[in-house]
């Protein structure tokens, strides 16, 4: 039964992977190789087929899920550098000098893209590709046939383009239900981590069943996320004009509301683990947050296989049942009891039910999704996509990293060519410099992933190349063999590297083969193995030269962090919001909300990269790891004050709550609202509330829940004296650390 179950859910699992946007954007790019690669075969014969098709290879790269937006300016970068550097390498194909005089300085130039991040980055692999194909190719004769295979080269990448534009239109809706099914896919799996922190401690105290520490997990979960969700609005809020695209950005929307909501739905739940009974309701608790979980992975489900997901049960009546004997006696003065503790947090995971209940409502077609602040200003949550210089202007210091990253990969290419035309089977050259461009990244800890998968991508992949070549299949054979193999190398790029690294290798032999007729099959597995293994090895030594570690970006990602921090308390505390919900001030909160969360997901990101770093040049991770726990802190207290003015507005004193509300956001701004000193500094006013003495808590259920705000409040404000403190110690150690290495 077990295995059965086990079976079920890989089989559920891989029909995930099949109807995912990744799977079909890589089919979308091998089609778009197979109608190109095979109309210039049918017209111009099977020569210009292959450079057209390499083409296409080179246009690719940048071709990804996004925006209809701004997709002409992404795709048309790489055919416009590519073209002539692919003449030119035709042009000195048989002078090995003069070739490597213009590798190294257009490898340069290539990798400056990297500069604009997630955008450059797959164009400047485009660009080298064009290069790297180029040298693939046999050496020309002739000055014609350098023009000749240049026109092809640039048919099969203008044709691209084309395809990409129209098909990246016809796919738009497509993509935009593929994220969205991609995005409850994490939430959800962010609601089960969640949900094992609510496992009760037993009579010694230990927690059962937790076998790690969850909060690593997650601070890497919803770092994870804050990316995907960029994504995720990138697509789904562009043009929010017709009803499904309506609905669609509806359920965003209300996904933003649930990650604030399960951020929140930890407050106090170590107070009540302290506490004598609380088991039962904990286990309870964490029973239903685990079901909202099955839910969500549901709706995800129905969005991908085009079904009308299934109305969910209300579980708020199980929530409500949800209590503790023993305390009802105790005085409102001696603070929470067990029993208000347990209440709060089966409310707080009562909000999550009620927005799991609003997402299923809004993708069943039940209510109208309110979109009044996105759909007039959908353009302020989205990426640009236009290409501004500022990137450009700012790489010129010495300690820029993007800078260094194209000088290594420089000297890497440089020093790899010449390897390269030095060994035996120096015609091949071209496979050690692919190796390293697709291997070597920015970081050490993305270099040393990518050695691995490439190097085991590589073996596995030339005993498939190898395979098929080993049965002479026809241009017609060959052809779909590579499609099939630039559908997979594409469409896993960013999601697993080895499966991509086995399509790629696949792919590269075969075009090779294309290129080269007469290439023999049987020797290829050998000079690609020995070529990987040098163009692997060549990537990761050069992670060490003019290194960027991690710990120089740390100061300016935790300054980064404190101002986004400050800024969305002030605006999440505004007293704009008791009196009505102003647009303008709900648009700028949700932009404050959204900074705060994508810095602290670069911070986050950036500590995990530096764990793959020499012990010697790490950032200081334990301060690190509190500033990030404390920054989570301090966005879950200030969400579930969020909530409460919100939510429970009419169960709110304005005039009791007014003076604090102001005063708690100048203490958090004075806290952590400009660069914190080199030092750890605790002035007197750091750890003052917002009142002098303990507030009555009366049960929020029944009573005002103005004293369980003020609680917060107090909360937050030495959360954030907490935070300021942290980011002392990480400056005065980052400090120290440059003083030594001085």
């Amino acid at each position: 039964m077990q295995a059965q179950r086990a079976a079920t859910e890989r089989g559920r699992a891989a029909l995930r992977v099949a109807l995912s946007h990744y799977v079909t954007n890589g089919l979308s790019v091998a089609f778009g190789l197979l109608l190109i690669s095979g109309g210039v075969h049918l017209v111009l014969g099977s020569a210009a087929a292959a450079a057209a098709g390499v083409g296409v290879i080179v246009t690719a790269p940048p071709d990804l899920p996004g925006p209809r937006r701004g997709k002409f300016w992404q795709m048309v970068p790489s055919p416009l550098v590519g073209l002539p550097l692919f003449f030119c390498v035709q042009l000195l194909h048989s002078a090995p000098l003069r070739l490597g005089l213009l590798l190294v300085p257009a490898t340069f130039l290539a990798f400056v893209a990297m500069a604009w991040g997630k955008r450059g980055i797959p164009i400047a692999i485009a660009i080298m590709f064009s290069m790297i194909f180029s040298m693939a190719t046999p050496a020309p004769p002739g000055m014609p046939e350098i023009v000749e295979r240049t026109m092809h080269f640039g048919l099969g990448a203008g044709l691209y383009v084309i395809y990409a534009l129209l098909a990246n239109h016809l796919l738009n809706g497509r993509y935009r239900v593929q994220a969205m099914a991609d995005l409850l896919f994490s939430l959800a799996a962010l609601m089960r981590t969640e949900a094992r922190q609510f496992t009760p401690r037993d009579e010694s105290g230990d927690v059962r069943e937790v076998p790690v520490p969850l909060l690593g997990q997650l601070l890497r979960a919803q770092a994870a996320l804050a990316d995907q969700l960029q994504a995720t609005r990138d697509i789904v809020l562009e043009s929010p004009g017709t009803p499904r695209r309506q609905q669609l950005a509806g359920m965003l929307v209300t996904v933003l509301e649930l990650r604030d909501m399960l951020l929140a739905s930890e407050l106090d739940l170590d107070a009540l683990k302290a506490r004598p009974g609380h088991a039962a309701a904990l286990c309870e608790m964490q029973r239903i947050l685990d079901e909202l979980a099955g839910e969500t992975v549901a709706l995800a489900d129905a969005l991908l296989l085009g079904r009308q997901p299934d109305a969910v049960p209300d579980r708020r009546p199980k929530l409500a049942a949800i209590h503790l004997e023993g305390d009802a006696a105790r005085p409102a003065t001696a603070g929470p009891t067990p029993a208000m503790l347990a209440r709060g947090l089966a409310n707080r995971i009562g909000h999550i039910n009620d927005e799991v209940l609003h997402l299923v409502s809004l993708a069943r077609g039940d209510c109208e999704p309110d979109l009044a602040i996105v759909r007039a200003n959908w353009h302020m949550f989205v990426s640009p996509t236009d290409w501004s210089l500022r990137p450009f202007l700012a790489l010129w210091h010495w300690d820029a990293p993007p800078l260094r990253h194209a000088i290594r990969a420089a000297l890497a290419v440089a020093v790899g060519y010449a390897i390269a035309v030095m060994l035996p089977w120096g015609s091949h050259d071209y496979w050690i410099l692919l190796t390293i461009v697709v291997v070597l990244r920015g970081s050490l800890s993305q270099t040393l992933e990518r050695r691995n998968s490439r190097v085991a991508g590589t073996l596995l992949g030339c005993v498939f190349a190898v395979a098929v070549l080993s049965a002479h299949p026809s241009a017609l054979g060959s052809l779909i063999a590579m499609t099939a193999a630039q559908a997979i190398a594409h469409g896993f790029a960013v999601r697993r590297y080895l499966v991509t690294s086995v399509a790629a290798t696949v792919l590269g032999l075969l075009q090779a083969h294309a290129l080269n007729v007469g290439m023999s099959p049987t020797f290829a597995l050998f000079e690609r193995v020995a070529d990987t293994l040098i163009g692997a090895g060549l990537a990761w030594a050069f992670c060490y030269v003019l290194p960027s570690w991690e710990r120089s970006q740390i100061p300016s990602l935790v300054a980064r962090t404190l101002t986004a921090q400050a800024r969305h308390a002030r605006l999440a505390l505004g007293l704009g919001q008791l009196r009505a919900v102003q647009t303008s001030a709900e648009l700028d909160w949700r932009l404050a909300r959204r900074e705060a969360y994508d810095s602290l997901s670069a911070l986050v990101q950036a500590t995990q990269r530096s764990l793959s770093e020499p012990r010697a040049v790490r950032p200081p991770l334990e301060p690190l790891e509190h500033l990030q726990a404390h920054s989570y802190q301090l966005l879950a207290q200030l969400s579930a004050v969020k909530s409460m003015l919100v939510l429970r507005r009419d169960r709110l004193t304005p005039a009791e709550i007014e003076g604090p509300l102001q005063r708690a956001a100048e203490r958090i701004a004075a806290n952590i609202g400009s660069t914190p000193t080199t030092g750890p500094v605790m002035p007197e006013s750091a750890a003052a509330t917002t009142v002098a003495e303990p507030i009555p808590l009366p049960d929020p259920f029944e009573n005002d829940v103005s004293p369980w705000l003020l609680r917060r409040l107090d909360m937050a404000i030495g959360i954030s004296a907490q935070l300021r403190d942290d980011a002392a110690r990480i400056l005065q150690t980052s400090t120290n650390e440059r003083l030594k290495t001085a």
